[in-house]
This record gives structure tokens, C-alpha cells and sequence, in this order.
């Protein structure tokens, strides 16, 4: 073997090991959960003091936040430890999703821990969720009102960004009405319709999203153009509406209930209607970290344009065009067979 076969082995070897551990996820995870970049802030303090404080132990705190000083996270300081301003992009003032994201005890934080059953979902093609918790994502959801909140609040905060080049990429106006299913906390639609002076719009999403929506039309000034209903994309969708939107929900679900949503928008946009679809497309927009994330916290999967163009037709859906919208997301649209 030659030498530099050696080493490249060699850091090959370490740089998997590296990918592959454990040990600095869980304790970026645990140290949110705890709170601790916010309580070590300014000057800091103890392993005794935190450790009475949120009764821990104190060896084992000394531990975890030993690794953490060695990621950078907090600091050696005169009274134990503290926060250096890396570690404050963790605190619950940054306004950066990541809390949503690692607490454990939050929506997005809990969904991650399924990966751990990985193995099942690459055996089965299911979801790895139900196996972890007893529940699909979503009924854990219904079930604990602090998932859903968190998870209303994750949504917001993580397509904040892509807002306004989804507004600026696509000729909205071209619709006088427009449904959005599934549409959250009424973020998308409020731009939209704000953008668009001459379009109503009417947003559907189970309580209490959808009564969070309706601030958030108040919030602008839109309550003479906007409504939301609460309800479920699986029951029949408000009917004749010149467009029905999809956004980032079709790849939470797996073929069959994909199929159950498209054919309720499908029914509602008849006889004209448009229905439109904003996804990461595979092998397009689409990352495969998230990709192996939607299979294992829901059992969808981010589906290429054959594959929603295969879906859609089983409901007498036509892909008209594919617009790539922003770095993360394309946009499909669907006339009925029957509409030219």
C-alpha cells in the first residue's frame, strides 16, 4: 500500500468517525433543552450552582459542558463557566429556529430522535415515528398542545426566508382567489395577498393554526380579504376557488394520503381551478439530509417531477409548468385535464 494510501485511509477513517458520532448532537440537543446557553450568559456560573438549580448532576454536567467549551459553545471563565457569543446563536432571543429545532421537549427536536430508527424505515419504507412513540407525528401533535405550538412556530420561523422570493417568483395576480391547505399560521398567504391588492384568499389549517391565522390577517389589514377555516386537507376544501396551494405539505405523507389531499383539491378547483404545489423537488431543490428526514418522521419523501406528475394524473391533474422559485423550492403547477 502506498504511503499517502495510508494516510488518506487514515483521515478517511477519522473523518467518518467524526460524521458518525453521536456524542455532539445529543449534547447541543441536551444542553438547549436545559437551557443552558441562556443561563450561562454574561458572567456565567458554576457546575454546583446550575447543577442545584435544574438538579443534575454535577459530575455529569462538568462533563457535558466540558465537551460543549470544546465545541465552543461556553467557556472556561472565573466563576465556572459562560457562553461565548457562538454559543449565543443557542439562545431563546435569537430568533434563528434553533431551539425548535434541538429541544428535546418541542416538535421538531422529538421528530429528530425517530432517526434512531432508521434501520426500520429503510426495511419497511415506513415511517420511523409511530415506531419510537406509539403515534404518527401528527397525532402526537393533537395530542400535546406544546408540540403544536412549537411546531407552528418552527414552521414560521424556518420559511420566514423563502417569503419573499416565493411572493416575487411566480405572477400571483393572475388569480382572483386563492386557497391555501394546510397554510399554518397565514404567514405565505398574508404576503401574497399583500403583494396583490386584487386577490382574496382563504386559508384552511386545523385549530388552533387556524385562529392564528386569522391574527395574522388582522395583523396586516387583510380581514376584508382573507379568512381562515378551520378544518382538515382530508375533508371537502372550500369549491371554486381560482387556485388551491399546497406549500411543503405533500412530502409530509406517504403515496396513499398524498393521493387524499390532491383529490380534495382535485374536486374543489372544479371546473377550472389551478392547483399549486411548493416543494424541494428531487433532484432539484431538495437536500438529501431532508429528504431521509420526511421519510423518517413522517414516510414521505421529497418526490421528483415524475413522480408528482404520476400522482396528480391519478386525480385528472395535468403539469403544466415548473418554476424553481427560490435555492430550497420549485413550483408546480396543475390544470385539470378538462382546462386548456
Amino acid at each position: 500500500m502506498r504511503p499517502w494510501s495510508v494516510v488518506n485511509d487514515h483521515d478517511a477513517v477519522a473523518a467518518i468517525q467524526n460524521l458518525a458520532g453521536l456524542a455532539t448532537p445529543m449534547a447541543l440537543r441536551v444542553a438547549v433543552t436545559l437551557g443552558l446557553p441562556d443561563r450561562l450568559r454574561g458572567e456565567g456560573a458554576g457546575v454546583q450552582q446550575v447543577a442545584a438549580e435544574l438538579s443534575l448532576s454535577p459530575v455529569a454536567l462538568e462533563l457535558l459542558l466540558n465537551h460543549l467549551a470544546a465545541l465552543g459553545i461556553v467557556e472556561h471563565a472565573r466563576t465556572g463557566y459562560r457562553t461565548t457569543d457562538y454559543g449565543a446563536v443557542l439562545c431563546a432571543d435569537a430568533d434563528n429556529n434553533l431551539i425548535n429545532l434541538l429541544h428535546l421537549e418541542r416538535a421538531g427536536g422529538r421528530a429528530e430522535l425517530a432517526f434512531v430508527e432508521l434501520l426500520h424505515s429503510v426495511t419497511t419504507g415506513q415511517g420511523a415515528y409511530f415506531r419510537r412513540y406509539g403515534q404518527d407525528f401528527w397525532a402526537d401533535l393533537a395530542e400535546h398542545p406544546h408540540l403544536r405550538e412549537s411546531f407552528d412556530q418552527q414552521m414560521t420561523q424556518r420559511f420566514r426566508e423563502q417569503v419573499p422570493g416565493i411572493v416575487a417568483g411566480y405572477d400571483w395576480g393572475r388569480f382572483g382567489s386563492l386557497v391555501d391547505v394546510g397554510g399554518g399560521r397565514g404567514t405565505l398567504l398574508a404576503a401574497i395577498l399583500a403583494a396583490n391588492p386584487g386577490m382574496c384568499g382563504h386559508l384552511v389549517d386545523l385549530e388552533p393554526t387556524a385562529t392564528e391565522a386569522s391574527r395574522t390577517f388582522s395583523a396586516h389589514q387583510l380581514d376584508d380579504r382573507a379568512q381562515a377555516t378551520a378544518g382538515s386537507f382530508f375533508d371537502p376544501l372550500p369549491a371554486g376557488a381560482d387556485a388551491y396551494l399546497l406549500c411543503d405539505i405533500l412530502h409530509d405523507w406517504d403515496d396513499e394520503h398524498a393521493h387524499r389531499i390532491l383529490a380534495r383539491c382535485a374536486e374543489a378547483a372544479q371546473p377550472t381551478g389551478r392547483v399549486l404545489v411548493i416543494e424541494p423537488v428531487g433532484g432539484r431543490r431538495a437536500g438529501t439530509d431532508m429528504d431521509l428526514a420526511m421519510l423518517v418522521i413522517f414516510g414521505g419523501r421529497e418526490r421528483r417531477i415524475d413522480e408528482f406528475r404520476a400522482l396528480a394524473a391519478a386525480h385528472g391533474l395535468v403539469l403544466d409548468a415548473v418554476s424553481d422559485l427560490t435555492d430550497q423550492r420549485c413550483l408546480l403547477e396543475f390544470r385539470l385535464a378538462t382546462t386548456t
